[in-house]
């Protein structure tokens, strides 16, 4: 890779993260760089989490991300993206959230996984997702921009990590291959309003699916998804704004329910 390639990847991440650290937020990548290969983006991801990593943050997992057509739609792309999962993410069901450490949050509800064994290779298909999974459970998704505005290419998300900014887990349960997760019905309520519902076929036809697509999309760059990671299969619904002094709740019938606080 040539220095000034090098040099503009470093220099991005640099001020995606001093965005996220001063809640100041920079003009999209897209419009600074018009006809940006996502493989470049992807790089630019890399270079933050690296930063991050540095920091002390470590890697527990992965999210797909805009794997519905709700969130395509919503977010006016036609692709599925992927970020990655660190520990400084993660809350438990039940925590607070402070509203005002983001810039732009909205959220979403999702069927999750923990994998027993490893996920990778570019031959990987839906019973081996199927046989990899270990536990299930649902997830309240956080996402936030860095940038100006959620008028953002997927290019743009994936340098911002997937857009990416907390995950918050609800109680895993040992997966169990007699639930249809693609006919698992998630509603989301606000304050106890049910606001939004979709069911797990919402993600590219059925959850797992998401993790074959995430799959195929690490192995072209590492050792793919191991035993142990965490991954967000995508949002069932259009996201919802994340406003202060709310309650965020997700249940569906057969996985434990999922709750946020937001001061």
């Amino acid at each position: 890779m040539d220095e000034r390639r090098v040099r503009w990847i470093n220099d991005e991440a640099t001020a995606l993260l001093a965005a996220e650290r001063d809640r100041v937020p920079v003009a999209p990548l897209t419009e600074r760089r018009p006809g940006l290969a996502l493989e470049d983006t992807y790089l630019v991801q890399a270079a933050a989490v690296a930063r991050r990593i540095a920091g002390g943050a470590r890697v527990i997992g992965h999210k797909a991300g805009v794997t519905s057509k709700a969130m395509q739609e919503q977010m006016g792309v036609d692709e599925p993206d992927s970020g990655v999962l660190l520990d400084t993410m993660v809350l438990p069901s039940g925590s607070s959230l402070v509203r005002s450490e983001l810039m732009q949050p909205r959220v979403e509800a999702e069927i999750a996984f923990r994998l027993g064994r490893d996920l990778a290779g570019p031959d990987v298909g839906l019973e081996a997702a199927r046989s990899a999974v270990a536990g299930v459970f649902l997830a309240l998704e956080v996402i936030d921009t860095r940038f100006t505005g959620w008028q953002i290419t997927v290019a743009d998300s994936i340098a911002d990590n997937a857009s990416c900014a907390r995950v918050v887990t609800g109680l895993m349960v040992p997966y169990d291959p007699d639930v249809d997760l693609a006919a698992e019905s998630l509603v989301v309520s606000v304050d106890g309003t049910a606001v939004a519902t979709g069911e797990g076929r919402a993600v590219l036809g059925d959850p797992f699916c998401a993790l074959v697509w995430l799959a195929h999309r690490l192995a072209r760059f590492g050792p793919g998804l191991k035993a142990g990671d965490l991954v967000l299969a995508g949002a069932v619904h259009a996201s919802l704004p994340l406003k202060a002094a709310s309650t965020v709740r997700a249940h569906s019938p057969h996985l434990p329910p999922v709750e946020l606080r937001v001061t």
